[in-house]
């Protein structure tokens, strides 16, 4: 991970080895998504997971922050949530004579942002700009959030009553969405038969640190890109921008959360350098959500289509 020390690259690699198997051992079944989920961290972004409830998509926030040791809070999204309920308020006290500022829970280092789409678009866009700007403003003053400052959204399939679909625009804030789907047969059996996930939550030790992140992430900068891979990556938003069922393919900002993510995939899976498969199996959980339909097609086939559809130089 680094030139100057292989004994400490590789406690690093060991004790990120650890986080994994430990998230796996609570979202059973689910290795790539998990693996996913942790590129996204190490590549600075945030997580959309969309499916239906009772899947692990709250499970696997709360894993990833005791794992990561990371301070958690969590935001249930609900239509009467107000914008102030997210970032916080200013109260005026009496003894002082002045306005002093109640940090709301986006003052935290991973935040769960539950039911996203179940929020009016006012407190969605609370939300997404503290997201995309790394700050919030309140009453005229700026204030910096934690770093890192890591999203986990959840949000109901649309067909679903009481939702308010996230923008276009909007959706572009998370660098992955991922759907969790029905866990296999024998990941199942084993989630029925086994300990409580409650109890497991309770028990699980922090694997990396603050300071950790912070070295895998510029470990995954240094990853090393090749003139032929940005070749293909360049097809690839080429593709999208000029597919018959495509209105609006994928902007420059979705090519560099195409690069960041396929970097943090190949630093994960233990390589110095990324190849055309890192960059194919991030693909479409970074790129379908960016893309507008033409019609009523489904934003996942169309990425798949794309990828199927694009040579590798």
């Amino acid at each position: 991970m680094s030139a100057t020390n292989p004994h400490h690259d590789e406690m690093l690699r060991h004790r990120l080895d650890a986080a994994l198997a430990q998230v796996n051992g609570v979202l059973l079944g689910k290795p790539r998504q998990v693996k996913l989920a942790f590129t996204c961290l190490i590549a600075g972004g945030h997580l959309l997971l969309e499916d239906v409830p009772g899947v692990g998509k709250t499970t696997l926030a709360h894993a990833l922050a005791a794992t990561f040791d990371l301070e958690f809070q969590r935001i249930q999204f609900t239509s009467d949530l107000l914008p102030s309920d997210i970032i916080g308020v200013s109260v005026y006290e009496r003894e002082t004579g002045e306005f002093r500022f109640h940090p709301g829970p986006i003052f935290t280092s991973l935040l769960l942002a539950d039911e996203i789409n179940r929020a009016t678009p006012k407190s969605q866009s609370a939300l997404l700009e503290a997201m995309a700007e790394g700050q919030t403003t309140v009453d005229g003053v700026t204030r910096e959030l934690p770093k890192p400052f890591f999203v986990v959204a959840t949000q109901n399939p649309l067909d679903l009553a009481g939702t308010f679909p996230l923008p276009d625009s909007q959706l572009d804030r998370f660098m992955l969405r991922l759907s969790l789907d029905y866990p296999d047969p024998a990941a199942e059996r084993a989630l029925l038969t086994g300990e409580d996930r409650r109890d497991m939550m309770a028990s699980l030790a922090p694997r990396l640190d603050v300071a950790a992140i912070g070295q895998l992430h510029a470990a995954a900068l240094a990853i090393k890109v090749s003139g032929t891979l940005l070749d293909y990556l360049q097809a690839l938003l080429s593709a999208s921008r000029k597919h018959n069922e495509v209105r609006v393919g994928l902007s420059p900002r979705a090519g560099l959360a195409l690069l960041a993510a396929a970097r943090a995939w190949a630093l994960i899976s233990g390589r110095d350098y990324v190849i055309p498969e890192d960059l194919q199996t991030v693909f479409v959980p970074a790129a379908a959500h960016r893309l507008v339909p033409a019609r009523g097609s489904l934003r996942e086939a169309i990425a798949r289509a794309i990828l199927a559809e694009t040579p590798v130089p």
